[in-house]
């Protein structure tokens, strides 16, 4: 890494100590003194000589960003990122490689990376890549958190108010729903103010957005359609 800025203005664009730099490269010198910088930054580094060692440890929960090499002794950086998007892991990744060249850049950015930095390379300009993709990492980990406490709501849904958030969901009216489900209106929609208030949703868009986000009407049995 070559140097640039004093640790004042690294310091400002580097996040909270609540995030983690996890920093996979086989160049002992490389990962100590990334690890000097990011401590001095009040970040959290992790540090691994090669991929195995990452997938054998704990993984962070905090906000992560990952600073991987491209080439690695058991198998590229380039590998274990797709690895990571075939397991569904949205890992942010900041590639630093001494051997890189076009392609190798644009695989690497067509498949989601934050940044693929030549050694050496300015600090700031690391810096500001791990910045972005903790950014990344926190909204994701938020929305996470969001999804999953919709995902226990529609938990608490009696099987009438499942079928009733189907209907809504697909745009029917309560008249319609009471004639397809032989009920009374008036029941219809005490059952749909129940589903509401329990799903957290305080308009039909909003409820909407989250049966599409979350594809609820995936987790309705078949005959909900139909009941």
């Amino acid at each position: 890494m070559r140097q640039s800025t004093d640790l004042g203005s690294r310091a400002a664009a580097a996040p909270n100590s609540h995030s983690c730099v996890v920093v996979i490269d086989d160049d002992e010198g490389f990962r100590e003194s990334l690890g000097r910088l990011l401590r001095a930054v009040g970040v959290n580094p992790r540090l691994f000589a090669s991929i195995n060692d990452f997938v054998r440890s704990d993984p962070p929960d905090s906000p992560t960003c990952l600073v991987l090499d491209v080439r690695l002794p058991e198998r590229s950086g380039l590998d274990f990122q797709r690895d990571l998007a075939a397991a569904g892991v949205t890992l942010p990744i900041v590639f630093v490689t001494g051997h890189g060249d076009i392609p190798m850049s644009v695989q690497a950015m067509k498949a989601g990376a934050i940044e693929f930095l030549t050694k050496p390379f300015r600090e700031q300009d690391l810096l500001d890549a791990i910045s972005a993709g903790l950014a990344r990492d926190r909204v994701r980990r938020q929305n996470d958190e969001v999804l999953s406490e919709v995902r226990a709501r529609f938990q608490l849904l009696t099987a009438r108010e499942r079928v009733i958030l189907a209907r809504v969901a697909e745009g029917r009216l309560n008249k319609q729903i009471a004639g397809e489900l032989g009920i009374t209106e008036t029941t219809v929609k005490v059952h749909r103010s129940n589903m509401m208030k329990k799903i957290g949703a305080t308009s039909v868009p909003q409820l909407c957005r989250m049966v599409d986000k979350l594809k609820l009407l995936k987790l309705l049995p078949e005959n909900s359609k139909l009941a």
